[in-house]
């Protein structure tokens, strides 16, 4: 069994997701203690248990600990044998970190999944909808995960009531990395959008990042607008951004509405956070860095990556991966920003 500080750096949900996707990986029992520790309200809250209890049953573990409150949870994996499994978060809880640990998890079952999730899409603190469907699953696809993502539904906080549903198909290993530079900018896409909300503020989120984006020399942009109705859910708006380029990665970013900030403040605050993470010119934006960094320590081959900033969740996870897995990563930070990110993989077959 491994034991896991639930504490050490950030201390929040993501060690614990991370945690638990390597032990169903690698098919290790697990503890977890200080979970979320240092926090105003320590020990599990609703939407970490939703997420442990999903990654129990797609990998047919046995879970103790999983209430609200505890602060320390064992997991013992099972079989993950794929199918086909339905999850509801409730409120607003994020669909898109559960779908980004029950993902790696099904990519090695022994069939292929289906998996829908009901919650928030387009919430604070986590990943939209729209940045995993054109960010993260190319960069899946490149690692040797096919997968794919439907937004069925919008879901923003604090009400939720979004839906997606993923599909995973099994594979045997996962392919090395090489990318390290991003290359030319190929062009800028995006999707604006707005839900019970008068159309028009996805159209002014939308121009004013397409304003700052032509401000910084970039004249190749297509951003999409979408304006819809959600009858169980709240109002809401968001902006997801990402740059082609020649890697075939795409650095992405986003940024949400809210009632204290008008619709040109949050595209061209999507613009900002796109031009910083382009600045550093690595092939990966830091929020996708924290999203493959453990699919490399799990491939089949040395792997060596440009990120463009090594984050607390990567930190996280580097530690993780060398809990369970040996792995020894070298980090190089460079001096006009950025780092590169190297280790010779692991895969599950092989342990």
């Amino acid at each position: 069994m491994i034991e896991i500080d639930g504490s050490y750096g950030e201390g929040g949900g993501q060690i614990l997701r991370g945690a638990t996707f390597l032990a169903c990986v690698t098919r290790t029992p697990l503890r977890v203690y200080n979970i979320r520790a240092r926090r105003p309200k320590p020990g599990l809250q609703p939407q970490h248990l939703v997420g442990l209890k999903a990654a129990a049953q797609v990998s047919g573990a046995t879970l103790e600990g999983a209430d609200i409150g505890s602060c320390e949870i064992r997991f013992y994996p099972g079989t993950t044998t794929g199918g086909s499994f339905s999850f509801e978060i409730g409120t607003a809880g994020s669909t898109m970190l559960v779908a980004q640990e029950l993902i790696p998890i099904l990519a090695f079952a022994e069939e292929a999944s289906e998996v829908r999730i009901t919650g928030g899409t387009d919430v604070p603190w986590s990943p939209p909808a729209d940045y995993f469907r054109n960010v993260a699953v190319p960069a899946f696809k490149i690692i040797g995960i096919e997968t794919a993502v439907e937004l069925l539904r919008r879901g923003h906080f604090p009400k939720g009531g979004g839906e997606v549903w993923i599909s995973v198909s099994p594979v045997r290993e996962l392919r090395a990395v090489m990318a390290v530079e991003r290359g030319k900018v190929e062009s800028v896409r995006g999707i604006s959008h707005c839900t019970n909300l008068p159309a028009n503020i996805a159209y002014r989120q939308a121009s004013s990042a397409e304003r700052a984006l032509r401000r910084a020399g970039y004249s190749e942009i297509r951003i999409l607008t979408e304006a819809g109705t959600n009858p169980t859910g709240g109002p809401g708006s968001g902006i997801v951004l990402w740059a082609e380029t020649g890697t075939g990665f795409r650095v992405g970013a986003d940024a949400l509405g809210s009632r204290e900030r008008r619709a040109e403040e949050v595209g061209n605050l999507a613009a900002r956070k796109l031009l910083e993470e382009l600045q550093s010119g690595m092939a990966l934006d830091s929020h996708l860095a924290d999203m493959l960094i453990p699919l490399t320590a799990l491939a089949n081959g040395f792997s060596k990556i440009g990120v463009s900033k090594i984050t607390p969740h990567s930190e996280t996870m580097i530690w993780l991966c060398s809990k369970f897995l040996g792995s020894s990563f070298e980090v190089e930070s460079l001096k006009g920003g950025g780092a590169v990110v190297k280790v010779e993989g692991k895969p599950p077959s092989r342990m």
